[in-house]
């Protein structure tokens, strides 16, 4: 199996910036997706950005311009680099794995391993 551990989260004004990292570990599968999902007090997660094995990525709408999210290719590591933070970025924020390619999921049903999450409150 797989284990994420995430990290990074804090409490930051509005126009500041955070970085979140996701360190794996366990079983690597020759093809998997990374994704970061925020989630809401009583909400499902939503998708926020995601990178391919071949290092594609994808972002919500809300976030283009703003967030990066990268990977290390010695470490596995996952990155979540937010910049121009906004109250609404607000929430607890999870990094996740799927097996395979991201192949456009935006769900997190898609999603077969998670980490704790790291809360991120902006004001």
């Amino acid at each position: 199996d797989v284990q994420l551990v995430e990290s990074g989260g804090g409490s930051a004004q509005a126009g500041g910036s955070l970085r979140l990292s996701c360190a794996p570990s366990g079983y690597t599968y020759s093809s998997y997706c990374m994704g970061w999902f925020r989630r809401s007090p009583g909400k499902n997660p939503s998708g926020v950005a995601f990178v391919d094995s071949d290092g594609s990525t994808t972002y919500a709408d809300s976030v283009k311009g703003r967030f990066t999210i990268s990977k290390d290719s010695a470490s596995n590591t996952v990155y979540l680099q937010m910049n121009s933070l906004k109250p609404d970025d607000t929430g607890m924020y999870y990094c996740a794995q799927r097996i395979g390619a991201c192949a456009g999921s935006w769900s997190y049903r898609d999603y077969d391993y998670w980490g704790q999450g790291t809360q991120v409150t902006v004001s």
